[in-house]
């Protein structure tokens, strides 16, 4: 039996939908699928427990009016070798220290890294080898919640989650409450250039999925104990 924090009552997030575009991009920019990395100063490309660097899937700046996330700059990572939904790891109703770094049974650790950054200011000189580079643009919208309590089922930063299931809420090892932030729909797909590895469980050889395809929701530490102090809860 998971676990769950029974969180207050409080009104939800600012809602912005992400929208991915269709014009490849030739140079860095912040919101984007793929490409160029914003990482802080010291922060490496993230690698799976496996050995392979990770896939930039997506990365957004958090919009200022975001609650305790506004002018972060959040990066999904995720490996291409290893494709699983995520198993959070429990002690004392708390996730476990460095839940980031966390053994994911069977695997020794996580397969993914999720980083909410405050200092990101410059690119990789690289960019993300495997997933196509697309902008991402963030709009407003107002994402009432219906009978159930339920969110728009969409790619979105803030708002209201869509719950596929029961809700879950998790407490950070520091202690604070995490807060959702973030979610990606059920199914989404990842375009990758031409012969590329395929990733296990993927819908289309040609794409590349996250937590085999499954409802993502993000919740982070709103006390920013550690950037990847980011927990992705799967449902489907």
């Amino acid at each position: 039996m998971v676990e769950r924090v029974v969180p207050h009552r409080r009104i939800g997030l600012p809602a912005y939908t992400v929208e991915v575009g269709t014009e490849p991009l030739a140079r860095p920019t912040r919101n984007s699928v793929g490409g160029w990395p914003f990482l802080d100063e010291g922060q490496a490309w993230p690698e799976c427990f496996c050995g392979e660097r990770m896939a930039l899937f997506f990365q957004l700046d958090v919009p200022q009016d975001v609650g305790p996330f506004g002018g972060d700059h959040l990066l999904v990572f995720h490996c291409r070798a290893h494709n699983d939904a995520s198993d959070p790891q429990l002690t004392d109703g708390r996730l476990v220290p460095r839940y980031w770094d966390a053994a994911q049974p069977p695997y020794p650790g996580p397969f993914w890294s999720l980083l909410l950054q405050r200092h990101a200011t410059l690119p990789t000189a690289e960019p993300e080898p495997s997933v196509c580079a697309l902008p991402l643009v963030l709009r407003p919208f107002v994402d009432n919640p219906n009978a159930r309590g339920l969110g728009a089922q969409t790619f979105k930063m803030g708002g209201t989650p869509s719950w596929a299931q029961d809700p879950e809420f998790y407490r950070c090892a520091c202690g604070a409450e995490l807060i959702y932030l973030c979610q990606v729909p059920e199914g989404m797909e990842f375009a990758v250039h031409p012969d590329q590895p395929e990733q296990p469980y993927s819908i289309g050889a040609d794409t590349y999925g996250l937590f085999l395809g499954n409802e993502v929701y993000l919740l982070a530490c709103p006390a920013h104990c550690d950037p990847a102090a980011v927990w992705p809860v799967n449902q489907n």
